[in-house]
């Protein structure tokens, strides 16, 4: 099983636009992408710039799939300038 955790630093006048791009890849996601286990996204209270998605796959090719996905390309070209910072991605296992 593959997490995945990916911190998301949007900027402020873009965050709305993000929010929606980014749920509707949330339901493409969980409708479509076989191997999906989880798949959401959450704000930080905080500072609501940092946008995290939280995903569980249950292997590496399901989750190479999702990103060679036509869904995902869009939205990840569609919010390719809507960033502060360069995001940051940690793939993770389970600990037993």
């Amino acid at each position: 099983m593959i997490h995945i955790i990916a911190n998301n630093y949007v900027k402020a006048d873009k965050v709305e636009e993000y929010l929606t791009l980014a749920m509707g890849l949330v339901e493409d996601t969980r409708n479509k992408d076989a191997g999906c286990i989880r798949y959401e996204l959450v704000q930080d209270l905080k500072n609501p710039q940092i946008l995290t998605m939280l995903e569980e796959w249950e292997s590496q090719e399901a989750l190479n799939n999702h990103m060679n996905s036509e869904h995902f390309k869009e939205v990840m070209a569609a919010t390719a300038d809507f960033s502060e910072k360069a995001a940051e991605i940690h793939v993770c296992k389970k600990i037993k």
